[in-house]
């Protein structure tokens, strides 16, 4: 083999290298990717049982149910449609009634949504950008312009 050879070798050994490393890293941020949506996303379009994503919106008045222990049953909605969340676990405590709230978890069979962790805003003026952008698209928007 030349030199010519040799480094055009390399260089393409390289360039394979670097591609099935860029391939690799892709696959796994791929499998990690979590996916926000609104209570009118689910009812449009139904999740794939077991698709991991986030649910956004507003804790629905009066649909907060604790059951034994930490089980806690509650509809998140965006004021067009609302979706049952399922979750054992302590809540926030700033968790309530009528506040922003982002639940990730999977989608179960019988159409409620298993979540895995809750997030609730931490003063009257926050709430998750995903969430405000969602409802402002929805024109239910309630808060102050941003």
């Amino acid at each position: 083999m030349t030199r010519k050879q040799k480094r055009l070798s390399i260089i393409f050994g390289a360039a394979v290298f670097l591609g099935l490393a860029a391939a690799m890293v892709l696959v796994a941020l791929n499998q990690k990717i979590v996916f926000f949506v609104t209570p009118s996303d689910i009812v449009a379009k139904p999740a794939e049982t077991g698709q991991r994503m986030r649910l956004g919106g507003l804790v629905e008045e009066g649909t907060v149910v604790r059951g034994t222990g930490t089980q806690v049953s509650f509809a998140v909605t965006d004021t067009l449609k609302s979706v049952t969340v399922k979750y054992n676990g302590i809540l926030p405590d700033l968790f309530r009634e009528g506040q922003g709230v982002v639940t990730e978890g999977v989608m179960g069979a019988d159409g409620t949504f298993v979540a895995d962790s809750v997030l609730a805003k931490h003063d009257e003026n926050y709430m998750p950008k995903e969430v405000a952008d969602a409802l402002k698209d929805k024109g239910v928007w309630q808060g102050e312009e941003q």
